[in-house]
């Protein structure tokens, strides 16, 4: 096991979020070792973010494990339908996370891990792209559920992070995070929802960045269009 150390967590949610992009999440289920790149994520940046569970100080014994040091997992239930699984970042007591929105099943088709995944998510995933493209999906798939709260990913033995492969900054596609209509449009759009650029990455992501910001991209702007002399 090859466990992302606590340091690696101790930074602002923004900055987690990005850092997390191309990490796997692994999910220790009796023999079974579930593993999934993580190729989207969302930050919720504190008592400021009026779309984050702690807006205004809010504590609860709900959101309580986002006070908790930076790596710890802060599983709920939402809806009344499903979980999400979010990554404690900053410094202990302040209340700040990173959403893990969808992730990229690493396992090859018949696997008993994907076989596995497959039977938690039942016949609406028919293609490994369906198991994990949403946060309430990966956590079904996975096996995540309100006994995940408060684990430390940073020492976890049923559940962790590894770091990814090649250490290379990724090109990271960047939005407004999802389900937030109602909000003030200074967190509704607020540019806090980050995945994976590659051609391999997007067919797991939850939704598409069309028309969205692309960072670290290397290719040239296209010029615009001369206007044509009448």
């Amino acid at each position: 096991m090859s466990h992302v150390p606590q340091s690696f967590y101790e930074v602002p949610a923004q900055r987690l979020a990005r850092r997390l992009l191309g990490c796997v999440l692994v999910r220790q289920l009796g023999s079974l070792q579930l593993r999934g790149r993580i190729v989207e994520t969302e930050a919720y940046v504190g008592v400021q973010d009026a779309g984050c569970h702690s807006f205004s100080g809010r504590r609860t014994p709900r959101n309580d494990a986002m006070y908790a040091k930076a790596g710890t997992a802060y599983v709920y239930f939402t809806y009344g339908m499903h979980y999400c699984m979010n990554v404690v970042a900053g410094k202990q007591e302040e209340p700040v996370a990173v959403l893990l929105r969808a992730l990229e099943p690493l396992h090859e088709s018949g696997s008993a891990e994907l076989r596995a995944m497959q039977a938690a998510r039942g016949p609406a995933a028919k293609r490994a792209r369906d198991l994990c493209n949403g946060p309430g999906k990966l956590c079904q798939a996975l096996g995540i559920d309100i006994a995940c709260n408060r684990l430390d990913l940073c020492r976890g033995e049923t559940m962790w992070i590894e770091p990814r492969a090649t250490p290379a900054t990724p090109k990271v596609l960047v939005g407004p995070r999802i389900g937030l209509g109602t909000m003030e449009p200074r967190w509704r759009d607020a540019p806090l929802r980050f995945g994976l650029a590659s051609e391999e990455a997007r067919p797991f992501l939850s939704k598409p960045f069309a028309g969205e910001h692309e960072e670290n991209s290397r290719a040239p702007k296209p010029k615009p269009r001369a206007r044509r002399k009448r």
